[in-house]
């Protein structure tokens, strides 16, 4: 085995894997912040919000997230910079780096799942938690705030560690456009030291790492009591 690429490329390997945990963290963070209103819209929006809000869940759902990422980078960032009032009027759209467009495609990929699973779990929510809320006063925000959401998190807490993962998994797609991660710099390893072998062990026990010290931090909220954090 021969790792003697290792201190050359540390540094990058570091700064990539920055960029990795941003895109990981924030996509999240606000895919879950995203999510919330797509269930509540499948739920009590009106006919057309409900069509509109499960036909965007479904498409994003349905379709693979590389073929979203291409679409962000090369189809609306072109259009961008092909479209002389964007050009002119909002010269800051065409100067976006591509970074920008794949927190993008990874926050609202993981909204429409996430958004799926918070329908089911809202509506897995007993009507009388939410007519004992409602009965001491609460307003429709309260409502949700300390007893619908908590309780319907509570329901898939499981679920939403596991889609974390997931999602961690999905981000060695970022270096399919030109963002500089942790995965394009050992695909930069594998081409210029000609190696396969021991840059891919090193990105897979990278993973696994931080696979092992999300689960340790959700196992760490499962047992405190997940409501604690959510009331």
């Amino acid at each position: 085995m021969n790792w003697s690429w290792l201190p050359e490329f540390a540094p990058q390997l570091l700064q990539g894997l920055g960029v990795t945990l941003l895109v990981f963290s924030v996509s999240v963070c606000a895919g879950f912040v995203i999510a919330v209103p797509l269930a509540l819209a499948q739920i009590r929006g009106t006919w057309l919000i409900a069509k509109l809000a499960g036909g965007f869940c479904s498409t994003l759902r349905g379709t693979p997230l590389l073929m979203q990422l291409f679409l962000f980078y090369y189809g609306i960032g072109s259009l961008f910079a092909s479209a002389p009032a964007i050009r002119e009027g909002l010269p800051w759209l065409v100067r976006l780096d591509a970074i920008w467009y794949v927190l993008l495609a990874f926050s609202l990929n993981f909204a429409a799942h996430e958004a799926e699973v918070l329908r089911a779990a809202l509506l897995g929510v007993p009507r009388g938690e939410i007519e004992a809320a409602e009965s001491y006063g609460l307003s429709p925000l309260q409502v949700l705030r300390h007893v619908w959401l908590p309780s319907a998190i509570l329901r898939v807490y499981p679920v939403l560690a596991n889609d974390v993962i997931a999602q961690l998994k999905t981000t060695p797609l970022i270096f399919t456009v030109p963002v500089v991660d942790v995965m394009a710099v050992v695909n930069r390893v594998m081409q210029d030291r000609l190696l396969v072998y021991e840059p891919l062990i090193f990105i897979g026990v990278i993973y696994l790492i931080l696979s092992f010290l999300i689960l340790r931090f959700f196992a760490l909220v499962g047992r405190r009591g997940p409501q604690r954090w959510l009331a």
